[in-house]
Order: structure tokens, then C-alpha cells, then sequence
């Protein structure tokens, strides 16, 4: 089901490589086109650095969210990735492709004794809620558009209010829903991830990933192997955290270790936009060695969003039992049928041993919460948060975000260190940093309080 391409580089892998090794290796300026045994001289040895000079861009059509999510994303860091958006394209919600599940099923499933038709039945109730219940929350949110951001203007809000409900609608959707991704990896990265890949799809990606690279450079063959060791499931636990489903009308996040304030050097905002300087500016070295943790509990589809901040490092994740009911499904009191999906997929799929894990956990609805623990150098917090808070962030992640930054006030009071970088460019410096996507929100007041709470 998965079709991936690649998108051709300009100089030939092996002579990227060979080039990255004689510079180590000679004391003249190497040749290009000077060959390297890489299997003896490189691969064997240990001198991997030299293979990630070649990096190669693949888009890939029809990977499930849930693969990007708990596959391409989960552990490894050493990636550039820009996916399918699930508040611009609307057409991907508003027509499923039903036939993609079923070959999805059909390709990574094929003799697993599961009740087929039951599980698309299942799917078909997820979208039915969504479907269902579009309309009525696109006319809540544009009620609440007007209500929260007085000066966002009716181009804004008519642009916007679409995206928005179907934003938060789409926790009743399923992750097994088909996305794009283009996804940039160096080749010391992809010969990891194709060794370690745990299930159907991602063997089968990361196959097609090799053979394109392998097409091309049949020298490479020395470096992808497959594990040993029997990599069939998600390092999840198979039994939820909580075994009773309940809903949760917050993200929830709980600050766990705190690093040396005392050495934080604050930037400036112009230190992190239009670019991050602080990886690479000296003065803020020592904000590197100092982080703070913290426990997470949030959605399926926001740790999606979460993992594109890929400095802050995080734990193996795991089901609560929770489900994430955004703002406008509270008010539309969408919780019945919401726990009647959670239910389903938790006593049906997920704690079914005919099952497999990785299946079940692709079935997830986007609102199925997990937990987690995030790490974050105070840089990656700094960049983190300067995105986070904002509120053309995405409402859940700009909830969670909003919660540690209270609870750091609590802790060390509203005068931290910290809390100079957790705050949007427009309390800042006044003025907003989207451009033509301002939110309409009323700046004078949210530079008397940032944290305030959104319904849109």
C-alpha cells in the first residue's frame, strides 16, 4: 500500500562518501569520483560520519499517521520530515479512502485471524462521527473565533473555521488513516532504522527505502541487514495504564526535574526568529547542559505534532485510557460518543491478543491519549515554546505548553528566567510574527496575561 520514490541528489552517494573519507584520510584536498571500499574500510570499522554525508529525500504516499506517528517519528531523531497537514487539506478527511485501509489490512495482515469486516465497521464509525458532527462545529467555531479574537477579520475567520473544526474534530478518526510524508534521512540513519524496523509497514517501507538507495549504488548492499532479534511490536505495553476509558478536557503535563536556572542565558527574540541561533551562537553553550523534564499526557494526534521539536527527547509512550474531547466537542457534548469509540477500540481492538499490537495501536482514534516523558536542554525549550504558545499553535499542544509554563510559576514565581522565552513573538515584541495568518487576538491584553485558555 505504501509507495515511496526518491528524490534524486545531485552527486553520486558513493562519491559523497568517499569524499567525507579521504578528507579524513589524506592530506591533500580529495578527488571526486576516487573510490573507497566501504564495506572493510568504513561500515565494518565503525567510521559511520563519512556515510552520513549522503542523505536522500524520499516522498512517501499512503503510510498510515499511525506509522509516521509510532513508526518514522517514534525513536529517531536524525530525519527532516514535512507531512500531510490535517488542518489544511481538508479533502483527505472529507473523502476517507476506504479501499486504502482495506489493502493496508490485506498487505501487513494478510493471515492474522481477526474479524475483518468488525474492523471496518469500526472505522466506518469513527468517520460517521465525524462526518456527522463537521458542520455543527465549524458554526461553533466561528462563534468562538469572534468571541476569543476580536480583530480577526472575516476573511480570517471564514478561511479558518473549516480547518479549525476539522482540526478538532478528527480525534474520532482512526491513525490507520493514509498520509504523505517527504522524509529526508542521512544513510547511516536509514541502514539504523531499516535493522530495528518492528513492524509490517515499516519493513516494508524501509525495503523500499533500500532498494531505491541500492538501485543506484549496488556497493551499499553491506549495510542493511535485518535484526535478529524478532521486532513485531511497538515498544508500548499491551495493557493501558488506566484499564476504565475516561475523557480528558486538558492535556496534562507535570514538572519532574528542574536543571540550574542560575546558568540560563536568556535570548532574545531575535536570537530565535526568522532562525534558531541558539545551537549554534557560543553564548548559550551552557543552556545545553541544563534541562528540564516533564510527564506528558496528551492526545495521539499531538504527539504527532509534539515530535516535530525533535531537540527535546522523549520516553517510550503509553495508552492511558484516556480520550482527548478538544473544546468544541465538550460543547457540542460529544462525550458519550466519544467514549463509546474509545470503548470499542480498547475492549475490541486494542486488548484482543488475535490482534497485533502494532495493528491494534494503528486503529487508535487520533483523540486516544498516551504518556510520556519529555527532556529538554533549555534550548530546546526555548525553541520549543516559542512556537507552542502562540495561538496559531494548534489548541491541545498549546494547552499542554500553557500548563508548565504555570506550573514553573508556581514553582519558582512569575519573575523565573524561564518564562522569558515561553511567551509568543506578539507579547514580545508587540506586533505579531504570522503575517497575513494574525489570529485576531487582542495584544494589549495578552501582554497583561499570555496563558490564557482557547476554545479555537
Amino acid at each position: 500500500m505504501i509507495k515511496v520514490c526518491l528524490i534524486k541528489p545531485g552527486v553520486d552517494c558513493e562519491d559523497v562518501i568517499a569524499f567525507g573519507a579521504h578528507t579524513c584520510y589524506q592530506g591533500e584536498t580529495p578527488k571526486l569520483g576516487e573510490k573507497i571500499n566501504i564495506k572493510t574500510r568504513l561500515f565494518d570499522v565503525g567510521h559511520h560520519t563519512t556515510l552520513q554525508h549522503s542523505h536522500f529525500n524520499f516522498y512517501i504516499e499512503g503510510i498510515a499517521v499511525g506509522d509516521v506517528t509510532l513508526g518514522l517519528h517514534l525513536a529517531n531523531v536524525f530525519y527532516n520530515s514535512s507531512q500531510r497537514s490535517g488542518r489544511f487539506c481538508s479533502a483527505m478527511f472529507k473523502n476517507p479512502d476506504f479501499d486504502a485501509m482495506v489493502n493496508y489490512l490485506n498487505s501487513y495482515y494478510p493471515s492474522d485471524p481477526f474479524d475483518f469486516d468488525d474492523l471496518m465497521d469500526y472505522l466506518r464509525f469513527g468517520y460517521g462521527l465525524y462526518n456527522c458532527h463537521l458542520a455543527d462545529a465549524e458554526v461553533l467555531v466561528k462563534k468562538f473565533l469572534k468571541g476569543e479574537r476580536p480583530y480577526a477579520s472575516d476573511e480570517y475567520i471564514e478561511q479558518n473555521a473549516s480547518k479549525i473544526a476539522q482540526e478538532q474534530m478528527r480525534v474520532f478518526i482512526p491513525v490507520i488513516f493514509p498520509t504523505a510524508v517527504t522524509y529526508t534521512i542521512n544513510l547511516s540513519a536509514l541502514a539504523a532504522l531499516y535493522y530495528v524496523a518492528w513492524s509490517s509497514p515499516l519493513k516494508d517501507l524501509t525495503q523500499q527505502m533500500a532498494d531505491l538507495v541500492l538501485k543506484d549504488n549496488p556497493q551499499l548492499q553491506c549495510i542493511f541487514h535485518r535484526s535478529e532479534k524478532v521486532n513485531d511490536e511497538l515498544p508500548v505495553i499491551r495493557k493501558m495504564l488506566s484499564p476504565v476509558c475516561g475523557i480528558s478536557t486538558k492535556p496534562h503535563a507535570a514538572v519532574v526535574a528542574f536543571g540550574n536556572l542560575d546558568k540560563f542565558v536568556i535570548p532574545s527574540r531575535q536570537d530565535l526568529l526568522p532562525i534558531d541561533l541558539l545551537p549554534f551562537d557560543p553564548v548559550f553553550m551552557d543552556n545545553n547542559t541544563e534541562e528540564l523534564k516533564t510527564d506528558i499526557e496528551i492526545s495521539l494526534a499531538t504527539m504527532g505534532q509534539d515530535q516535530r521539536h525533535r531537540t527535546v527527547r522523549r520516553g517510550q509512550p503509553a495508552f492511558t485510557g484516556n480520550f482527548y474531547l478538544p473544546p468544541i466537542l465538550k460543547a457540542l457534548a460529544l462525550g458519550e460518543k466519544s467514549l463509546a469509540l474509545m470503548e470499542r477500540w480498547r475492549r475490541s481492538i486494542f486488548e484482543n491478543p488475535d490482534i497485533p499490537l502494532n495493528l491494534a495501536c494503528s486503529l487508535a482514534p487520533y483523540g486516544a491519549m498516551v504518556m510520556y516523558r519529555k527532556s529538554a536542554s533549555y534550548n530546546a525549550l526555548a525553541h520549543e515554546f516559542s512556537k507552542r504558545l502562540c495561538w496559531s499553535a494548534q489548541e491541545e499542544i498549546y494547552h499542554a505548553s500553557m500548563w508548565v509554563a504555570q506550573q514553573i510559576i508556581r514553582k519558582f514565581g512569575s519573575d523565573c528566567p524561564l518564562l522569558e522565552v515561553m511567551k509568543p513573538p506578539c507579547v514580545m515584541n508587540g506586533v505579531c510574527g504570522e503575517g497575513k495568518r494574525f489570529c485576531g487576538r487582542d495584544i494589549r491584553e495578552a501582554s497583561k496575561n499570555h496563558l490564557e485558555e482557547r476554545r479555537v
